[in-house]
């Protein structure tokens, strides 16, 4: 009431121009009025949440008691619109989301395997196998391209020295062998022979490496080459890459043996002189000749003496050539007990060709179809004279007996 001072809740002195008081006009405020003092009270109302110019405590009262014109539509616009355009956001973000999962699936699943792995170590070191055998169901098979696993690791892991070698012996059955243990994840074998420890040591451990896969943790990386067993050179050469090396040698009956590497031979070279005229000095002393190499591979005993002053026998594991052909889950099955490795090669790999008279894989590696070695297998042997075949037993004998008594394994070529 005291003169000067704004009651709550009279009339705007802005609008009506006049001093609050006695007399003052209770008049409706006019539309365009009211909006007018709107739109001037807005700075102050600004200007106050600031703390410069009129306070609020002066102008929310003036609020108040003006009737404000708020339009219904503003709410309800608000309510459909907001939600209608996070709805909009949510599935355009899905939609792009997927597409790029989709579009990437493929080439993105061994990664995110190998991924998912790597932030388990743990489970890996358990199961040295799991990683490449996660890899190999990942594997991706298109058609018309090489699918074998081998093309598939190309870009993965990292290139090691063999830690385990088939060093022997020539013909007798180290490539079926070799083929195989393919098969095995937990295998990764390079497919030539190197021949680095007889011919081409001078060109140094990275060129040998060099030539090996790439494997994964838990992985083995072999070789063959069956003329490592009888070069005099290879046993020292190979310890000095690694004392701790698993030496293979696939041996088979001498005389089938030298028989055998004949008719490969003579396969290549028709114009070669005949096997009688080759296995003896004097035909009719019955002298074998010792200086033809063929008959040198197949005395094993002397052979294994060399290998003996680098490696301990448990080393060294001597597979039976017979064997393999009659038994070949059985031998493959010692073999993978030497690795160290799980018995995944059994008998369901395997059938027998009746035609050629070998095993044969029911799926080899990286194919889903049967595979039998190569047409040079099961090569029709000459005949030769049963009295060369005898005099060859008898050259034999005592080196057979001597082998059995090293390796404490009775072969039965006798």
């Amino acid at each position: 009431d005291a003169p000067g001072k704004l009651a709550v809740g009279s009339p705007c002195p802005r609008i009506y121009g006049e001093t609050p008081g006695a007399g003052s006009d209770p008049r409706p405020v006019p539309r365009d009025a009211q909006l007018d003092a709107d739109r001037l009270l807005r700075p102050d109302l600004d200007r106050a949440a600031e703390g410069v110019g009129p306070s609020v405590g002066v102008l929310l009262p003036l609020l108040n008691d003006a009737p404000m014109d708020v339009s219904p539509v503003s709410p309800v616009r608000r309510r459909i619109v907001l939600p209608l355009c996070t709805m909009i956001f949510l599935c355009l973000y899905m939609f792009y989301s997927c597409a790029g999962s989709c579009a990437s699936l493929q080439g993105s699943a061994p990664s995110q395997q190998s991924g998912l792995l790597s932030q388990q170590p743990g489970l890996l070191s358990q199961q040295p196998g799991l990683l490449s055998q996660l890899l190999l169901r990942a594997e991706p098979r298109p058609s018309g391209e090489d699918t074998s696993i081998s093309s598939f690791y190309s870009g993965s892991g990292s290139k090691k020295l063999p830690q385990a070698i088939i060093i022997g012996v020539k013909k007798g059955g180290t490539r079926a062998l070799l083929e195989f243990l393919r098969v095995h994840p937990d295998i990764r074998a390079v497919g030539a022979e190197p021949h680095f420890f007889d011919r081409n040591y001078d060109k140094g451990l990275d060129w040998y490496r060099d030539l090996m896969p790439r494997t994964l943790d838990g992985q083995i990386t072999m070789e063959k080459t069956p003329s490592y067993f009888v070069t005099k050179e290879a046993p020292a050469r190979l310890s000095a890459m690694s004392k701790d090396a698993k030496l293979i040698v696939v041996v088979r009956d001498p005389v089938t043996r030298v028989i055998s590497d004949y008719t490969q031979t003579l396969s290549k070279r028709p114009d070669i002189p005949t096997f009688e005229s080759l296995t003896f000095k004097n035909r009719t002393t019955g002298l074998i000749d010792i200086s033809w190499s063929a008959i040198q591979i197949g005395i094993y005993a002397k052979h294994l003496e060399n290998w003996l002053q680098y490696f301990p026998m448990s080393q060294i594991l001597f597979v039976s050539g017979e064997r393999l052909i009659t038994d070949p889950a059985g031998e493959l099955g010692r073999v993978q007990d030497f690795l160290g490795l799980k018995r995944i090669i059994t008998d369901k790999h395997f059938y027998f060709n009746k035609t050629k008279g070998f095993p044969c894989l029911k799926k080899a590696e990286g194919s889903s179809k049967p595979h039998c070695l190569g047409k040079t297998k099961g090569r029709t042997h000459p005949n030769i004279d049963p009295k060369v075949v005898q005099r060859l037993r008898e050259f034999y004998r005592p080196f057979n007996m001597k082998f059995y008594q090293m390796t404490g394994h009775d072969f039965g070529w006798d």
